[in-house]
């Protein structure tokens, strides 16, 4: 088919109508895969990233347990005879002093952490600027 007969109208129809359409609507299409595959990327990651650190976490807080409570039962027996009850509530405050800076630690990896779904949201965004800017 040459240019000149893709020009000529089609029984009524401007040239091409239908194509402009099944263009449009490929693109379109291919869009909202794309975004959904990111979707699923971002989700993927998100779940990833959650397990490793509940596990990491759980091993990291029996072993500090343990040797806490081990150093704790340690010093405490060394000065049995001399100031039991000092060093317990030494022990006791310097505890306290530790769980409110963890605290404040998982205060400030909470805040810092990415939002949910960030890079999906740019870029539906950003198709949304382009779509409206036509």
């Amino acid at each position: 088919m040459d240019d000149h007969e893709g020009s000529k109208p089609r029984q009524g129809h401007p040239p091409g109508m239908f194509d402009s359409l099944r263009q449009l609507l490929g693109t379109v299409v291919g869009i909202v895969e794309n975004r959904i595959e990111l979707l699923g990327t971002e989700v993927e990651e998100q779940v990833a990233r959650l397990t490793a650190m509940l596990l990491w976490t759980i091993v990291s807080l029996f072993l500090a347990f343990t040797t806490v409570l081990l150093m704790a039962v340690a010093i405490l027996v060394a000065f049995w005879d001399s100031n039991r009850i000092l060093v317990a509530i030494l022990l006791a405050a310097g505890f306290a002093v530790l769980a409110l800076l963890s605290v404040l630690q998982v205060r400030a990896v909470v805040r810092g952490r990415p939002r949910l779904f960030q890079s999906t949201l740019e870029e539906l965004a950003k198709d949304r600027d382009r779509l409206g800017g036509r």
